[in-house]
């Protein structure tokens, strides 16, 4: 429900808003918390239920998509006329805790301190799933007079790329939104679009021998040494100096190595995984021919050694970008301002399950509460605020696109 000038009405906002009790929201997110839905094994349906009997209850039309029993992904409808459709999506699997010893606060504990709460998946992603779920609730209760359709879509499988989660969804002939907004940790800040990946592996191939006469063998470990150092000098700085108004420069990492095969055995073969992130602009097929380049120069001159490189991990995915006058970049942006929020848009570094959904071409966003610098780490955690004040985002987003 936009005015002419853009704004959303004042009335039916508020009207909405007061359906948001902080208890019951904080409640539910310590709830989602609480359950262990750790990927692998990705088991997520004690906590989907848990979603699903909440919308269930307040009139929403629940249903499922799921090829795997213990990888359910819910499709949450409320519909009010023939509308546009808009579809939130959060995912409800999380990480592995790690060494538990290095929590202060019990991973599944869910506690509240200091205006937090602690745990494991408290920011990525449960706190995006309990702001979407809050968020339509409050739409629905509100009564305000909507035009179209809400899907509240919380899935499995992000953790380890979507193919039995949100792809599933978007390649679903039943479900066809207009738009997308991917629940992530964003600092409530509207990302118009996120980093592409090229995940690329580097082989470095030598010649085995004794360790003892390692003259007669060609060492692939120390020609590698020769390609990280290669890289690090020569492609990071030129990564760095590629830059986008909406993201972090062009990066890459070195995140996996592997090579020998004993102690006393000069290696014939070591790998590294590069986790290579692009911006827009960037093709992937450029970043296996770019690395090679400089792999092969240097080993270039050391007899019997070559050197292998080829795409490897989720590599292969070019960056997502909306424009800022696009309508859902537009639309997001009426909820933000109304609520007095960062009105600066920005680009997501990491992956989300938002893809599946652009690369089909349905405009997609990112947005919901906490930092992104605190997921995967030990004493995760979102603040309550956030999450509050994400739920509300939601909540007026729906109206945003929705309203009469």
């Amino acid at each position: 429900m936009a005015q002419a000038n853009g704004s959303l009405n004042a009335d039916a906002a508020q009207r909405i808003i007061d359906q948001i009790d902080q208890d019951e929201v904080i409640a539910f997110l310590r709830e989602l918390v609480q359950i262990p839905s750790v990927n692998p094994p990705g088991d997520v349906r004690t906590a989907m239920k848990v979603c699903a009997d909440k919308l269930t209850a307040e009139g929403f039309e629940v249903r499922f998509i799921t090829e795997d029993e213990t990888k359910p992904n819910m499709v949450a409808e409320l519909k009010r006329g023939d509308g546009p459709t808009l579809l939130f999506n959060a995912h409800l699997d999380v990480v592995p805790t790690g060494q538990e010893s290095a929590w202060s606060h019990p991973p599944f504990a869910a506690d509240l301190a200091d205006g937090r709460v602690y745990g494991r998946g408290a920011g990525d992603d449960k706190a995006s799933v309990t702001a979407q779920v809050m968020g339509a609730i409050a739409l629905a209760r509100s009564g305000v007079a909507l035009n179209g359709t809400l899907i509240v879509n919380e899935v499995a499988d992000e953790e380890i790329g979507g193919a039995l989660g949100a792809h599933l969804v978007a390649n679903s002939d039943s479900i066809k939104p207009d738009f997308v907004i991917v629940g992530e940790q964003t600092l409530n800040r509207i990302c118009i679009g996120e980093k592409g990946g090229a995940g690329t592996r580097v082989v470095v191939h030598g010649r085995a021998a004794h360790g003892a006469l390692p003259w007669e063998g060609v060492n692939a470990i120390e020609g590698m040494a020769r390609v990280i150092t290669a890289l690090q000098t020569e492609l990071w700085p030129v990564l760095e100096k590629r830059t986008h108004p909406y993201f972090h420069h062009s990066s890459a990492t070195i995140s996996i190595i592997e090579g020998g095969v004993k102690t006393n055995v000069v290696p014939d073969r070591c790998e590294i995984y590069v986790d290579r992130r692009i911006i827009p602009g960037e093709k992937p097929a450029d970043v296996v021919s770019e690395i090679r380049a400089v792999a092969e120069k240097a080993v270039a001159d050391i007899p019997g050694m070559s050197v292998t490189v080829d795409s490897a991990g989720f590599g292969g995915r070019e960056a997502i970008l909306n424009e800022p006058e696009s309508e859902i970049v537009s639309g997001m942006l009426r909820a933000n301002e109304y609520l007095g929020f960062n009105t600066n848009l920005t680009g997501f570094s990491m992956g989300t399950d938002g893809r599946h959904f652009a690369e089909l071409g349905v405009p997609t966003i990112i947005y919901g509460p906490g930092d992104p610098a605190l997921a995967h780490q030990p004493d995760e955690w979102v603040g309550v605020n956030e999450v509050l004040d994400a739920t509300k985002a939601y909540a007026l987003a729906g109206l945003s696109f929705l309203g009469k």
